[in-house]
């Protein structure tokens, strides 16, 4: 059993990772932390408690941070056309859902559990990188504690989705993201090289709701509508499943391809937020790389075989 935080800003493709962190017989759940990043704190907060609710999850909720690790830096309002009003694809979230929140802020919660579960605990974040650079900040000895920690973010090989150079969750707090890489813990970073080829069509989706035949499965197709016709006319009938890829990594790894190397992200002007690494075995000058550790980025990946990783483990679970 893999022993997992998942930190998420819910969010339709957080919603679909984290059904499938649920429903996977080789995960332990221990908690679900929140961040800002596809809407407001308040929001994916009330959206992780209210899939918690509708999922019958155990695992408890940590609020995590609502604005950057600095917080002199702006950070722009969410687009709601991408998840919707509610950050949930518009289906009508209830504005109060009547289940406790940890009292622990998210950074505080990720770092008990890692202390009380010493190198066993897997950090899988897909959102702004904050809560674990607030936990970093707070707690550095924390990077020998930890078994892995597995990111959805960055565009290394390709551009990225808000600018040509940047991903949304490395973009939405750049200095936060280059805590985390620049850390001795080790880091997997699964992004937009590998999460773009990666596309569940609206069919793929009503055959997992058909065949798993229960209302989880009915309540990830309802939300994934809207996202879906966001991205009309960028992809194929259906969405790219970005984060659903970084939970597939955890489980599966031998279906990506990967290269090590320390990695920076570019804090400010016009490239702010873009991920470049230093390939291991490369010659350069010196450079704000060095002396830094390597880590791993993923490179290529068997999306037909992710894309059924993901259909059989969210219909595994057949009844509510």
């Amino acid at each position: 059993m893999r022993k997992v935080i998942f930190d998420t800003d819910p969010g339709v493709d957080d919603a679909m990772a984290l059904l499938f962190l649920h429903h996977h017989a080789g995960i332990d759940l221990l908690g679900i932390t929140t961040v800002f990043g596809n809407a407001l704190i308040e929001t994916t907060t009330r959206n992780a408690l209210f899939l918690k609710r509708e999922w019958q999850i155990d695992a408890p909720v940590a609020q995590g941070a609502g604005e950057t690790f600095l917080p002199h830096r702006v950070s722009h309002a969410p687009p709601k056309y991408i998840h919707g009003d509610d950050g949930l694809g518009n289906i009508g979230v209830p504005e109060d859902i009547d289940l406790p929140l940890d009292p622990r802020p998210a950074h505080r919660f990720i770092i008990d559990t890692i202390r009380d579960n010493p190198g066993e605990v897997t950090l899988v974040a897909v959102g702004r990188m904050t809560n674990l650079a607030n936990a970093l900040k707070e707690a550095p000895e924390i990077v020998g504690l930890v078994k892995q920690v597995v990111i959805m973010g960055g565009a290394f090989a390709v551009n990225g989705n808000v600018t040509p150079a940047a991903e949304a969750n490395i973009h939405g707090d750049p200095e936060a993201a280059d805590v985390v890489f620049t850390a001795t813990w080790p880091v997997v970073a699964i992004g937009l090289d590998v999460t773009m080829q990666t596309v569940m069509t609206r069919q793929a989706l009503a055959d997992i709701r058909d065949a798993a035949g229960s209302s989880r499965a009915r309540l990830l197709f309802d939300l994934s509508q809207f996202y879906i016709k966001f991205y009309e006319g960028r992809v194929p009938d259906g969405m790219v499943v970005h984060d659903s890829c970084a939970c597939a990594y955890v489980v599966a790894p031998e279906l990506f391809a990967t290269r090590s190397g320390p990695v920076r992200v570019v804090c400010g002007g016009i490239a702010d937020g873009a991920t470049i690494q230093k390939p291991d075995g490369r010659g350069f000058g010196p450079s704000p790389w060095d002396d830094l550790p390597s880590q791993t980025i993923c490179t290529g990946i068997d999306a037909p075989a992710v894309l059924k990783l993901i259909h059989d483990t969210i219909v595994s679970v057949r009844e509510d």
